[in-house]
């Protein structure tokens, strides 16, 4: 197959184009390095396609995240919701024989992280 140039397009269009052709190759690149595709240990082919179809779903997961979150009007840094999602935890315990569940409380761009999903936080202390 052959190199062709399509002339027929706008400057806006081949603009466009070539924006996209980026986002594939940059989408690639965060796969094989931020999601760790590389190195696989499998050995199997089904456990490799396993683990590729893995990373591909967190990469297509968090692209939907941060488009949700453009939409909403909040421009955040992906490491930054990383960090302030890391922190935020939840434990089951007991106390007079009575079960609650406790969570961290929400800092940085939890809530809008949430608020973007369409997801309530719950409560900071609930009954079980």
């Amino acid at each position: 197959m052959g190199l062709t140039t399509n002339t027929e397009l706008s400057a806006g269009e081949l603009a466009l184009k070539y924006k996209q052709l980026w986002q594939v190759e940059a989408t690639f690149r965060t796969m094989k390095t931020a999601l760790a595709t590389r190195p696989i240990y499998h050995k199997r082919d089904d456990t490799i396609r396993g683990h590729v179809f893995c990373s591909f779903l967190a990469l297509v997961l968090r692209d939907e995240l941060q488009r949700r979150l453009v939409k909403c009007g909040h421009n955040l840094e992906r490491g930054d919701v990383l960090q302030d999602l890391e922190r935020l935890q939840e434990i089951e315990l007991r106390v007079n024989g009575k079960g609650y569940r406790l969570r961290t409380q929400s800092e940085g761009s939890v809530a809008k992280v949430f608020q973007a999903c369409g997801v309530a936080l719950p409560p900071e202390l609930q009954p079980l």
